[in-house]
């Protein structure tokens, strides 16, 4: 557990309410991340207790830091989607609006010039 400074927050992964820790998926000889496709690169994604959704990247690479980056719900549902975990129900109806596609992942959007898909890369797997 780690204490880190954001944007000028500190957020402490020890206080965080909820915590979602990478699945892995063996490659016959390592455990290997799903987000990161490394046996030595992992995320986990976690909430604050004020409910905003940040991601910590770590690795056993010595000489490495980890870090943390804030997260929008569209990209924690996503990562929640690849990791194969249960959504949280404040995220039900924007999973309902991603979609994996043949180049990548999509959402869908309404606005001013109607209904259409935008592609939704930040987090690619």
């Amino acid at each position: 557990m780690a204490k880190y400074r954001m944007d000028g927050t500190v957020v402490d992964t020890e206080r965080a309410s909820r915590k979602y820790v990478c699945k892995d998926d063996h490659d016959g000889r390592n455990p290997i991340c799903r987000h990161t496709g490394s046996q030595w690169e992992h995320q986990t994604l976690y909430v604050s207790r004020k409910g905003r959704y940040y991601i910590e990247y770590y690795s056993q690479w010595q000489g490495s830091r980890s870090h943390v980056e804030w997260v929008s719900p569209e990209e924690a549902a996503r990562w929640l989607t690849l990791n194969g975990s249960e959504i949280p129900a404040e995220l039900g109806a924007v999973a309902e609006e991603m979609y994996q596609g043949p180049n990548g992942w999509y959402v869908a959007v309404e606005d001013a010039a109607g209904f259409h898909h935008q592609p939704f890369d930040r987090l690619a797997g």
